[in-house]
C-alpha cells in the first residue's frame, strides 16, 4: 500500500522537476547576450579568478569592474593591468557589438587574437603588454571607425598587411615591440596623430607618404633593415656587378652548359684581346706611379724650404713674441686635454635612434625654466629646431656618485614608456656633468595652470577637468609602480605637465633615487612628501606617491598650493573643500567622492592607504558613474 501510494505521487514529482529544470534553463537562456558573452570571457581569459563578476540581477553586469554600459548594452570594457591569465577565446568579446572601446593591456594573456570584425563600433583597442602570438590579425582592417590601435608589447610575428591603408580614420597606431617583418606598407591615413612600429624586424626603404613624413625616426628605430629619407638612413644601392646585364646572363649561360655535360673554352680571340688590354692597363699603372713620386719629391722639397724660412723667421723675432706663442700652444693643448677628460657619451634610451650629438646640443640655445629638488631644468632648442628639456643634476645634491650605478638607473627608467608619462629621452654623464633629456611639454605645468593666473580665472578647475588630471596622473603613477620596483618620490604640481592635447604626463620621475637625502628641501616639495619620510632618513616608497598624490588632488579641487592645506579630520575636509571652491551645491556628490580620494590617499599612516592602481579604479569608478548619469539624463530629456 505504501509503494502504491509512492508510484502514484512520481508522475507529479516527474512534472514537479522537469518544470523547474525548464524554467532555470530558460532563464539562463534569458540572460541578456552581454551578460553572457562577459561571462564567457571571463571563463577562459581568468584564470586566476581575478574578475568578481557575480549575476543577481538582470543588469548587475553594467556594475561590473571596467564595465560601463549605455541603455543596457555594453559600450566600455577596460580591464588594464588586472593580471589577466588565460586565451583571448573566440566567440566572447567579439559579440558586444556596441563596443567603443576594448583594453585588455598589461595583463599576462596568450595566444592569438581572434576575430575581432563584427565589433563594428569599435573605437579604441589596446591589447598592448600581453603574450599574444600569431600574426597580425586581419579582422581589424574591416573596423572602419576605428581610431587607436595598439598591439605593442606582445609576440607577433609575420609581415606587416598592406590593406593597413583601409584604417583610414587611424589616429594612433602603435605595433612596436613585436616580430614583425617584411617590408612596410605605404601608410597614408592622413588622421594619424601617434604612430610607433619601433623593435619590429621591418626592412627596405620607408615609403615617403604625407603620413609617415610627419613622424621622427624614434618611431622606426629599432629595425636595423629599414632605411630612406624619412629616417636619415641611406639605403644601400646594389652593386654596379649585380646591375649589369652582361655579367646577370654570362653567368646563368655557363652554369647551364656545364650542366649539360659541355666543357667551354675560351676563344683564341678573347685571349690575345686580354693580353692586349693587361698591356695597356698596365703602362697606364706604371706612368700614375710615376707622377705621384715626382709630385711627393716637389712637395718635400717646398716643405723643407718653408720649415727653414719659418725658422729663420722664428730667430729674427723677438724672444718674448716666441715664448707668448708657445704658450698659446701650451694653453691649447692643456684645454683639449681638459675637455678630453671631461667628455662623456650621449646615451640614447630604449633603442632610440641618435637624432642628435652632445655637440649639437651643447650649441643650443637654452631657456632657463626653473630650478627643481635635484637640478635645474632648461628648455633647449638645436639646430635642427627639435626642441627638447634638458635637466642639469646638481652635483652637491647627489647621492649617487658611482658612474655605473647611475648608468644602469638611466637605463631602467628610460625604458618606462608611457602616454602620462614624459619620455626619457637620453642621458649624459662625464666629470662633474650629469643630464637627462626630455620629451618637451608645450603646454606648460599643472602648477602654472592651477596658480598661475587668478585674474583669469577666479575659481579652481571646474571638477571634469580635476578628474581627468587625477586619472592621468593616477595612470601613470601605477604604471611606474606596477611596471618597476621603481617610484617616483617627488611628485608635485611642478612636476606634472600638459602635453599637445593638455593630457597630464609626469615628469621627473625616478630621479629622487639619485637626490642627496640631507639636502635642505624647500617648504613647497616638503607640503607632499609623507609623514613616515619626513622627519627621517627612511626613503620614499610606493605609498609615499600615494600620500603624495592625496596632497596634490587637494591642491586641484581648491586651487591652493599644499603649503597652505590645513590638517583636517575627514568630514571637516569636505566642508574646506567646498568651501574653498565657493560651490553653489550643483558639485556635492562629485566633490565629495573626489575629497574622499583624496582623504583616503593622505592617510596619516602608511598601512591606511591604497594601493596606486586601486586608487586609479576609485577615481574610474566616479568617472564611469558619472558618465553614465551624464547619458541617463540626456537620453530621458
Amino acid at each position: 500500500m505504501h509503494y502504491s501510494k509512492i508510484l502514484t505521487l512520481f508522475p507529479f514529482f516527474f512534472f514537479f522537476f522537469y518544470y523547474y529544470f525548464t524554467l532555470a534553463c530558460s532563464a539562463n537562456l534569458m540572460l541578456p547576450s552581454d551578460a553572457v558573452s562577459l561571462l564567457s570571457f571571463k571563463r577562459q581569459a581568468d584564470q586566476d579568478n581575478k574578475l568578481l563578476y557575480a549575476l543577481n540581477e538582470r543588469y548587475d553586469y553594467c556594475e561590473w569592474v571596467g564595465v560601463k554600459c549605455a541603455q543596457g548594452r555594453v559600450v566600455r570594457f577596460v580591464v588594464q593591468g588586472l593580471g589577466l591569465r588565460g586565451p583571448f577565446p573566440p566567440n566572447t568579446l567579439n559579440q558586444l557589438d556596441q563596443l567603443r572601446v576594448l583594453s585588455l593591456r598589461n595583463n599576462s594573456l596568450f595566444g592569438p587574437i581572434p576575430d575581432l570584425s563584427p565589433l563594428i563600433n569599435l573605437k579604441s583597442l589596446f591589447l598592448d603588454r600581453n603574450h599574444f602570438s600569431g600574426s597580425f590579425p586581419p579582422s581589424i582592417l574591416f573596423l572602419h571607425r576605428l581610431l587607436t590601435l595598439s598591439l605593442a608589447h606582445n609576440n607577433l610575428t609575420g609581415s606587416l598587411p598592406v590593406q593597413l591603408n583601409l584604417l583610414d580614420r587611424l589616429i594612433s597606431l602603435r605595433l612596436n615591440s613585436n616580430y614583425f617583418s617584411g617590408t612596410l606598407p605605404p601608410l597614408n591615413q592622413t588622421a594619424l596623430r601617434i604612430f610607433n612600429i619601433s623593435n619590429n624586424n621591418l626592412t627596405g626603404p620607408v615609403p615617403v607618404t604625407p603620413t609617415l613624413s610627419r613622424f621622427n625616426a624614434a618611431s622606426f628605430s629599432g629595425n636595423p633593415a629599414l632605411c630612406g629619407e624619412i629616417i636619415h638612413k641611406q639605403c644601400e644601392s646594389r652593386s654596379h656587378f649585380f646591375g649589369s646585364t652582361n655579367a646577370s646572363s654570362s653567368a646563368p649561360l655557363g652554369q647551364s652548359e656545364e650542366s649539360q655535360g659541355i666543357v667551354v673554352v675560351p676563344s683564341t680571340t678573347k685571349t690575345k684581346h686580354s693580353k692586349k688590354t693587361g698591356l695597356v692597363l698596365g703602362f697606364v699603372v706604371g706612368f700614375v706611379f710615376l707622377t705621384a713620386f715626382v709630385l711627393a719629391v716637389i712637395a718635400l722639397v717646398r716643405k723643407k724650404q718653408s720649415g727653414s724660412g719659418k725658422a729663420e723667421e722664428l730667430e729674427s723675432a723677438p724672444a718674448e713674441e716666441i715664448e707668448t706663442r708657445n704658450e698659446e700652444e701650451r694653453e691649447v693643448k692643456v684645454r683639449k686635454m681638459e675637455e678630453a677628460h671631461r667628455s662623456g657619451k650621449l646615451m640614447f634610451c630604449c633603442g632610440e635612434v641618435q637624432q642628435y650629438t652632445l655637440e649639437q646640443l651643447m650649441r643650443a640655445s637654452a631657456e632657463l625654466l626653473g630650478r627643481g629638488s635635484v637640478g635645474t631644468t632648461y628648455k633647449a632648442v638645436l639646430d635642427s629646431q627639435l626642441i627638447v628639456t634638458v635637466k642639469r643634476l646638481d652635483a652637491g645634491k647627489t647621492a649617487v656618485s658611482d658612474g655605473e650605478v647611475f648608468q644602469r638607473h638611466m637605463e631602467v627608467v628610460g625604458r618606462l614608456r608611457h602616454p602620462n608619462l614624459v619620455p626619457l629621452r637620453a642621458y649624459f654623464q662625464a666629470k662633474g656633468e650629469r643630464l637627462v633629456i626630455y620629451d618637451y611639454q608645450p603646454n606648460g605645468s599643472l602648477f602654472n595652470l592651477v596658480h598661475g593666473s587668478k585674474s583669469a580665472r577666479a575659481k579652481p578647475l571646474h571638477w571634469t577637468s580635476c578628474l581627468k588630471i587625477a586619472e592621468d596622473v593616477a595612470h601613470g603613477l601605477a604604471y611606474i609602480h606596477q611596471a618597476s620596483s621603481l617610484i617616483h618620490g617627488n611628485l608635485k604640481s611642478s612636476n606634472v605637465l600638459l602635453g599637445v592635447d593638455f593630457e597630464a604626463c609626469i615628469t621627473d620621475y625616478c630621479l629622487a633615487f639619485l637626490a642627496e637625502s640631507s639636502f635642505t628641501e624647500d617648504p613647497d616639495s616638503a607640503a607632499y612628501k609623507a609623514p613616515e619620510a619626513r622627519k627621517s632618513s627612511r626613503r620614499a616608497t610606493s605609498k609615499s606617491d600615494v600620500y603624495a598624490f592625496g596632497v596634490l588632488l587637494l591642491e586641484l579641487l581648491t586651487g591652493k598650493h599644499p603649503s597652505q592645506h590645513p590638517f583636517l579630520a575627514p568630514t571637516d575636509l569636505q566642508d574646506w573643500v567646498r568651501a574653498m571652491r565657493d560651490d553653489d551645491g550643483s558639485e556635492d556628490n562629485r566633490l565629495e567622492m573626489l575629497t574622499e580620494v583624496a582623504s583616503i590617499c593622505s592617510a596619516t599612516s602608511p598601512e591606511q592607504r591604497p594601493a596606486m592602481w586601486q586608487v586609479l579604479k576609485m577615481i574610474q569608478g566616479i568617472k564611469d558613474s558619472f558618465t553614465m548619469e551624464d547619458t541617463t539624463h540626456s537620453g530621458l530629456s
